[in-house]
């Protein structure tokens, strides 16, 4: 069974390792990081708490029935274009692809942001060649709005508005 965990400051050796582990795999749809985001990684996941802290942005890590990291669902820039909305980006690592999780993680994170953070639509971003990604989107009612730049490569801007319920 597939569960969404907020991040916090104890899974950060954990997150580490699946960054470490999926990041040839993550570099075939998406830029690479750098060799500094590793180097620097428990200065980075300390901000990214206190970001989150703050209300900017809600990470969560993807946790498999095994309660091993599979994956991260994240929320940032919350408010930043307009009040009620934020960008979503998720990782799925490499033994967990095409086993639905991305689509169901992504599922519980608009759940979460229509219920838990009161959001009233999302934004994401994809690139041409990542088909996975687009059918992710696609299955959790998001709509291609425009084309997008990321990280030099063509990409499609997608959106999706969110009904709460209370």
């Amino acid at each position: 069974m597939l569960k969404l965990e907020r991040l916090h400051i104890d899974h950060g050796a954990a997150l580490l390792a699946f960054e470490r582990e999926n990041r040839k795999y993550f570099a075939r749809s998406v830029p690479d990081r750098g060799d500094a985001y590793f180097a620097e990684f428990a200065d980075r996941h300390r901000a990214l708490l206190a970001e989150q802290d703050a209300g900017e942005c809600h990470f969560h890590v993807v946790l498999d029935g095994d309660g091993e990291l599979v994956g991260r669902v994240n929320l940032v820039d919350v408010g930043a274009q307009e009040e009620g909305t934020a960008e979503l980006g998720y990782r799925i690592g490499e033994r967990a692809a095409g086993q639905g999780v991305a689509t169901a993680a992504v599922r519980e994170a608009c759940d979460l942001a229509a219920t838990a953070y009161r959001l009233s639509s999302l934004t994401a971003f994809t690139t041409r060649d990542n088909a996975a990604s687009m059918t992710v989107l696609g299955r959790n009612g998001f709509i291609a709005v425009g084309d997008a730049g990321i990280g030099g490569r063509p990409g499609v801007r997608y959106m999706r508005r969110l009904a709460a319920t209370l």
